[in-house]
């Protein structure tokens, strides 16, 4: 049975220390925790990657713990980290039994994480009993609607995707899986890819073969660059619109006066 193990990741980030080259969230978390206090809340990334949106909330005042369960990351984020003056606090370790005490921080947030768990509510019952009474919760992951599913599950069937298993879910999906860990679900968020999966998938093969370095971001189109905004933004307005993302993301609270762990 495949699997998402330490090996994938360590190798993930090895060879991606070049971190201006692996595209980032863009603001599509950022976006969704803009109206909270960020000054001086404590905030915990469980599966802490790149670390760039944790350096964002710090820039913003909160202070940031990161957890993950392999080092190479961290030798991504502390350069990042003190390039720009920052301090963050590091932490390895099992984001199914945190180190951390009951209601710790008033922000658990994680993404590209959930995917790859096979049974998520072990993971969801332990961000909930970290974060505070009243406190969030914000998850994201990849929408299932979209071209890199299909791709995604083609690649796992032969033994050749990067973090070795991964699934999916759709917002409606994730939104009942925050409720049953017992967050109350406040907004569904999330974003397509720009540049699209099929260049972003190109330029990777081309960057790791040695071919060529295409741009991360290349020139826009004439009228087919603002045609895409409009068409995104309408679709953003509509129901449905989360259902054709690339990423989809759940903003949830903690109620204040839940205590412990849901059964």
């Amino acid at each position: 049975m495949r699997s998402s193990t330490p090996g994938h990741w360590e190798r993930y980030w090895r060879e991606r220390r070049e971190i201006d080259q692996v595209y980032t969230n863009e603001d599509r978390l950022l976006d969704q925790l803009r109206e909270l206090p960020l000054e001086r809340m404590r905030a915990l990334e469980v599966g802490a990657g790149s670390g760039r949106d944790s350096l964002r909330l710090v820039q913003a005042g909160a202070r940031v713990f990161l957890l993950d369960y392999v080092m190479s990351a961290f030798e991504v984020i502390r350069p990042q980290a003190a390039a720009l003056g920052l301090r963050v606090e590091c932490v390895c370790g099992d984001a199914t039994r945190m180190p951390f005490r009951d209601g710790a921080f008033d922000l658990v947030f994680h993404q590209g994480l959930l995917e790859h768990f096979r049974d998520p509510r072990p993971l969801l019952d332990e961000g909930f009993r970290v974060t505070a009474g009243g406190g969030y919760g914000l998850i994201d992951v990849p929408q299932r609607y979209h071209p890199y599913t299909l791709v995604k599950h083609l690649l796992i069937a032969l033994d050749r995707w990067f973090a070795g298993w991964e699934t999916e879910f759709t917002p409606g999906g994730l939104s009942r899986l925050m409720r049953a860990a017992g967050y109350e679900v406040l907004r569904v968020g999330g974003d397509w890819m720009v540049p699209g999966f099929w260049y972003r998938s190109l330029r990777y093969a081309l960057l790791r073969v040695r071919l060529a370095r295409l741009p991360q971001y290349p020139r826009e189109i004439p009228l087919l660059g603002p045609l895409g905004r409009s068409w995104r933004g309408w679709l953003r307005r509509r129901r449905l619109g989360p259902y054709t993302f690339a990423m989809v993301n759940v903003l949830a609270r903690r109620p204040a006066a839940s205590a412990g762990r849901r059964a």
